[in-house]
Order: C-alpha cells, then structure tokens, then sequence
C-alpha cells in the first residue's frame, strides 16, 4: 500500500493505492492557509488517519508540493504558497510521521503519474506541463523522474518567454522577482488580465475558456493569443528534450482548442523537418498530482 499527497493552496488531497494501481481510499480537507505548523499537522494526522482506516502501517509516502526542497539546505524555495519557503518540510515530516518521506514539485508528480499509467504510458521521454494558478514542468526520461543537478529539472515556468512582441509588452512582473516568465503569460490569472487588457471584460479563465468554446469572438482571440503563445513556450521544450508526449494538467488544459491548435502553431519553432511530438490532455485529470506523489517510490 502506498500513500500520496498533494499539497495545494487550498486543499491537500490524500490517495491511497495498492500494489496493482487500484486506488484504496482517498480523502480531502482544506489547506491551513498561510500556517506552517498547522500544515505539518495536518498531513500527518492525514497519513496516520488513513492508515488506521485501511488497517495497515508504515506505507510509503509522497507528497506533491508548490515549489521543491532546496539541495542546499533541504528548506523548501520557490513556492506560490509562500508559508513554505524556508521551512524544512522534508525533515518536519520524516519527524512526524516517523519514516523516510518523498518530495516532488506538483508538476513532477504530473509527469511521473501521466509517464506510469496516463495518457503518456509507454512513451520513452515525457514532458508533463501544470497551467493553472501557476506554471510548472516535469520531465519523465526512461521510466525516471529527473530532478537535475539543482533539483529544477522541468522548471519550465520561470523560463522567459521566448520571441516576445509588441502584444507581450511590457514584460509582466512575476512573483518570483524576475518579468516576463513563462507563467505570467500562461497562467490562469495571466489569461484573465490578458483577457482584461484586450477587452475591458473581466472575467476568470474558465470563463473565458467556456464563451470561447460557444463562439464568442472576444474570448476566442483571447484564447487565440494564449495559444499562439503557448506554443512559442513549448517549441524550445520539443527543441531542447525531444519528448515524445507534452502532456497538459491543471484548469486550462481543459481548452480543447489547444490540442488542435498548439501543434500547428509550434511549427515554425521546432528545429525539425517533421514533428511527432504529440500534445495530450492529462489522462488522471486533477488526480494526476496526488497519483504521481504515490508514484514518486516508483519513479525515483
């Protein structure tokens, strides 16, 4: 039996699978927001919970977090749910719940879940992009996870956009410090204040997503604009990593339009003569993420 838990801003979702991928038990509670302390408390009240409910002990634990565990100090950095950064997770939890525990940045975990049994089985090397409230990548090479030197592997969302013109200026500000990111134009929030600048509207992503689909012309260039500059995005992935699958998670990898139009539109990008690289919706859905955090004993 094996347990995995994704960590979100607003909810942590636990998953229990057992030996043969059949899901045992799972459960969601809120996220103590901005509490540290209540948060350790919770996922290990979470683990030890369901362990008494399925009868057993010491399960394997992975957990699918924002942001990933510094290889400098093992503090946590770089995450959107800012009570973690500095805080030494890993080790807070390996106490609490009294047994070796694994980390992995939520796209990661997509990846590994989506690289196992998802909509990229049997591919050989995978890319597994989050667009949601925020932007993040996992890479899935030969049945591995790959973390990298720097334990950024995949951190696709804090890269600059490439090839930015007149429409992308001024560079946005991102969270992270830097403008110009990845995610601040591919983020939920991002097609939102696109959407705003373009139309005067406002209106949240799976708003405008929705209209766009029943033939509002307004929500679709905006849709159109997100597309195109997705692809610019994901053209240097295809260039750099040559996967065989870009799986898409998070809300707006529900925009069937990307799937028809993205590919054609990373054409003039790609360093290829022909492009097999194939772009798929997340198989597991929301369920990518806490299904990869059980998987992260498998894949690591």
């Amino acid at each position: 039996m094996r347990i995995g838990i994704d960590l979100g801003g607003s909810k942590i979702e636990i998953v229990a699978l057992d030996a043969e991928g059949r899901e045992r038990l799972r459960h969601r509670i809120s996220t103590p927001a901005g509490d540290y302390p209540a948060t350790v408390a919770a996922l290990c009240a979470l683990v030890a919970e369901a362990e008494r409910e399925l009868g057993v002990q010491g399960c394997s634990v992975g957990i699918g977090t924002p942001g990933s565990p510094s290889p400098i100090d093992g503090r946590m950095r770089n995450a959107n749910s800012t009570c973690l950064n500095g805080r030494p997770l890993l080790d807070d939890l390996r106490a609490g719940l009294g047994r070796e525990v694994r980390i992995a940045n939520d796209a990661n975990c997509l990846a590994v879940s989506e690289a196992v049994d998802g909509a990229a089985a049997g591919a050989d090397v995978v890319f597994g992009a989050i667009l949601g409230t925020g932007v993040g990548g996992g890479i899935v090479a030969h049945g591995r996870l790959l973390v990298g030197a720097n334990a950024i592997g995949g951190e696709w969302g804090h890269s600059p956009l490439p090839l930015p013109g007149a429409d992308d200026l001024p560079l946005p500000p991102c969270y992270c410090g830097r403008h110009g990111c990845v995610e601040t134009y591919l983020s939920g929030p991002a097609l939102a204040a696109d959407h705003l600048r373009h139309s005067g509207e406002t209106l949240d992503a799976a708003r405008i997503a929705e209209r766009a689909a029943a033939g509002d012309a307004v929500c679709g260039a905006s849709v159109a604009r997100y597309a195109e500059r997705l692809a610019r995005a994901l053209a240097p992935v295809i260039n750099l990593l040559d996967p065989d699958v870009i799986v898409l998670g998070g809300g707006l990898s529900r925009i069937d339009a990307l799937y028809r139009d993205v590919p054609r539109l990373w054409r003039p990008y790609v360093f290829s003569d022909s492009i097999v690289t194939r772009l798929l919706p997340a198989r597991h859905g929301d369920s990518s993420g806490v299904r990869g955090a059980v998987r992260l004993w498998q894949a690591a």
